[in-house]
């Protein structure tokens, strides 16, 4: 999964309110960004470090998936971490859903085993590998009359 990519893809749909600084060091490959559901964003890439504050509804809107499984019907995204440095990435999501937290279990259960991917319910969350290998980890837990989620997806070399 190429999830520098759809950060970055993020960062590009911004331009509207933008506080960017150019770097002169780019022989770091090191890039970390993290945003808020109010879609303020911070990044630090290996030439340019800033802020950006996303337009109204994108983070909430975000769509994203894992080999084909999209996010819970209904859920708005809260938050994201994107660390990543030399080929090595570890990209975390938080999400909002509307269901109690074994419904949004079952429902990513069912969808992974619909595409073929290696997943299983691992205490309240799931554990599972994607297709090109990138481990991945859910967890579900009460929020009000729904759920709290997060997903992190690592894309660490394999020892």
């Amino acid at each position: 999964m190429k999830h520098v990519l759809l950060v970055t893809a993020l960062l590009g749909l911004a331009a509207c309110d933008a506080d960017v600084s150019v770097k002169h060091d780019t022989t770091k490959e090191k890039v970390a960004i993290a945003g808020d559901g109010q879609g303020q964003v911070k990044f630090d890439l290996p030439f340019a470090s800033g802020n950006i504050k996303l337009p109204a509804g994108m983070m909430s809107d975000a769509n994203f998936d894992i080999d084909g499984v999209k996010m819970y019907p209904g859920a708005t995204v809260t938050g994201f971490n994107l660390n990543a440095e030399d080929g090595k990435s570890l990209v975390e999501i938080g999400f909002d859903a509307p269901a109690e937290p074994a419904a949004v279990r079952g429902y990513f259960l069912d969808q992974f085993k619909a595409k073929g991917i290696e997943a299983a319910a691992a205490g309240e969350g799931i554990n599972g590998t994607s297709k090109d290998g990138d481990k991945f980890a859910m967890r579900f837990a009460p929020n009000g009359g729904g759920t709290r989620g997060t997903v992190t997806i690592d894309g660490r070399p394999k020892n």
